[in-house]
């Protein structure tokens, strides 16, 4: 893959900080501070930033299954999540090779309509399950997670930029 000019070449992502860093946003999303409509679904944004960055380790079947872990630990309608999150990893795996040309604030406003219509089918779940509208508050929500890609861009890329042996002959 042609590179674009001053973006830094970076270390293979390791599986074990991959799979902690989706772990802990599941456990972000489980901190009982009360779910609010607004609130970012932080599982979702590390999702789609790990189908974007490494598409071939996190896939629709991760997706689908911290889907059906959202469902039961919120006790929502039994798939509501998991649909959701698979639409989202299928979406985000079709677009990462374009996403990745953009530079992380442009990336930003590409990923926020895949935010928006997961958020919008897990609201079609909901009320096609007999829910009720939790109100206008909802369109928050996506606009929060893409104003947070920049920030969990920077965190979970911050292990790959690391140089291996730095050296003055080897300024990675």
């Amino acid at each position: 893959m042609i590179m674009r000019p001053g973006q830094q070449l970076l270390l293979p992502a390791n599986p074990l900080f991959i799979w902690s860093s989706l772990l802990f946003a599941m456990l972000l999303n489980m901190f009982p501070l009360g779910r609010t409509v607004w609130m970012p679904d932080f599982l979702a944004l590390v999702l789609v930033f790990w189908n974007v960055h490494q598409p071939r380790r996190i896939g629709i079947g991760v997706a689908f299954m911290f889907g059906l872990a959202m469902d039961v630990h919120q006790s929502a309608l039994l798939g509501q999540h998991a649909w959701a999150y698979t639409a989202l990893s299928f979406f985000a795996t079709t677009i990462h090779r374009r996403l990745l040309w953009f530079s992380v604030p442009s990336q930003a406003f590409h990923v926020l309509p895949l935010f928006a219509a997961s958020h919008a089918l897990e609201l079609a779940v909901r009320l096609f399950g007999g829910g009720v509208f939790p109100g206008w508050s909802l369109i928050l929500a996506p606009l929060l997670e893409s104003l947070l890609w920049p920030v969990v861009s920077l965190l979970l890329l911050a292990p790959q930029r690391r140089a291996p042996d730095p050296d003055e002959n080897r300024p990675l």
